[in-house]
């Protein structure tokens, strides 16, 4: 059984697939208390891997899943991706990298977290990705450098302050015209308004 916090239909927000339609399952609970984080852990369904499968294939027409949270990797295991893959979709999933993955996801997101207060208690374990998406707040960029990813992004960190929120993108796009292996991306789910 998974701690199921919702699962939805929408299109991803943010990094390399940004504006792929996609089922979202974000399962509860996380390892790690960063301060900026938007997901409420304690609210969750206890779902058996079958009943997942079974909702996402209400939405037929979305080619991929994303494993997000929290933490997913504290639950994801061989059993549940066995029960997506038969759903024919591809599995991604978002991770701190403080855990190890089981076998057959398809895309794997690391976004480490230890350069932020409650970000910083657990070591990150993974060392390759198809795509590491940090959270950047001007933080130095060679503590990732050992990382193996296909694609590099910073991401702005949002805040509630706006001020902040303007300092935080205007800190990324210097970053990424200093640093051009590193790409932009911008939560765009929050620009259009969709979940």
């Amino acid at each position: 059984m998974y701690p199921v916090n919702e699962i939805f239909h929408s299109l991803q927000g943010e990094g390399y697939n940004t504006g792929t339609a996609s089922v979202f399952v974000r399962l509860s609970g996380c390892n790690l208390h960063c301060s900026f984080c938007d997901t409420d852990h304690a609210q969750h369904t206890m779902m058996s891997a079958e009943q997942i499968a079974a909702e996402v294939v209400r939405y037929p027409q979305s080619p991929l899943i994303v494993l997000t949270g929290g933490e997913p990797a504290l639950h994801v295991d061989e059993v549940l991706i066995r029960a997506l893959k038969s759903t024919g979709k591809r599995i991604a999933i978002e991770t701190n990298g403080t855990r190890p993955l089981p076998s057959g996801i398809d895309w794997i997101t690391l976004s480490p977290k230890g350069a932020f207060a409650g970000g910083d208690n657990l070591p990150c374990v993974l060392d390759h990705c198809d795509e590491l998406k940090v959270v950047y707040t001007g933080q130095d960029l060679s503590q990732y450098d050992h990382i193996h990813a296909t694609h590099r992004f910073l991401q702005p960190c949002f805040v509630a302050d706006v001020n902040k929120c303007r300092a935080n993108v205007q800190a990324c796009i210097g970053a990424v015209l200093a640093h051009p292996w590193w790409r932009l991306s911008l939560q765009t789910h929050r620009l259009t308004g969709i979940k």
